[in-house]
């Protein structure tokens, strides 16, 4: 009796965390730029295979690639890859001011993957290189709540804080850093808004 009922517990606890879960939709469809907005010349990003890959080399000035639509509160989920040195990251809420680093920072000269770039400098570190994947998919889970941001690498939780002053709506962005010969692929890209 007592097995019977911690076993409809967890199902009802499973079921109520799936029901707080929200439902991702697509932001890139392995296809085409549908829903993004691309530069008019764009040696940067190509597509093939269900993967945008955007490369750069050391006399190109770089480039993000932006969602047309707009996202404040919400969870977007991506798998990136890449090797060697990359300065890279995703970019949520207005005006470019907050990102997700990937890569090698070119301030810092170091590797600050999962950490947060806001306001020119780095206000929370994440000191993930440990559960960094090199040549693999590396799976990124971003969710920003007003002021409050986690962030996940690979199912590991690296950011659980709260940054305040970057909460208005803005596209989804994926950088290329000017400057420095890099590429970098992603797939599967999601994203939801929360309530």
């Amino acid at each position: 009796m007592l097995r019977r009922m911690l076993i409809l517990v967890f199902v009802a606890s499973s079921t109520a965390f799936a029901a707080d879960e929200p439902a991702l939709e697509a932001v890139f469809n392995g296809k085409d730029f549908t829903g993004w907005k691309v530069p008019a010349t764009n040696p940067w990003w190509t597509i093939a295979d269900g993967v945008l890959t955007g490369q750069n080399d050391e006399k190109m000035k770089g480039k993000t690639l932006e969602t047309e639509k707009a996202y404040q509160d919400c969870v977007i989920e991506a798998q990136v890859r890449w090797t060697g040195e990359i300065d890279s990251g995703i970019f949520v809420r207005k005006g470019q001011k907050w990102q997700c680093q990937i890569g090698v920072s070119r301030s810092l000269k170091k590797d600050m993957t999962g950490s947060i770039y806001a306001g020119g400098k780095y206000p929370i570190h994440a000191n993930a290189e440990k559960f960094i994947k090199v040549g693999e998919w590396n799976a990124f889970k971003i969710e920003a709540k007003g002021d409050h941001y986690r962030i996940w690498l690979n199912g590991e939780k690296v950011v659980d804080a709260d940054l305040p002053g970057y909460n208005e709506p803005g596209p989804i962005g994926l950088q290329i850093h000017p400057g420095l010969k890099m590429k970098v692929e992603f797939k599967d890209l999601k994203a939801a808004e929360l309530k």
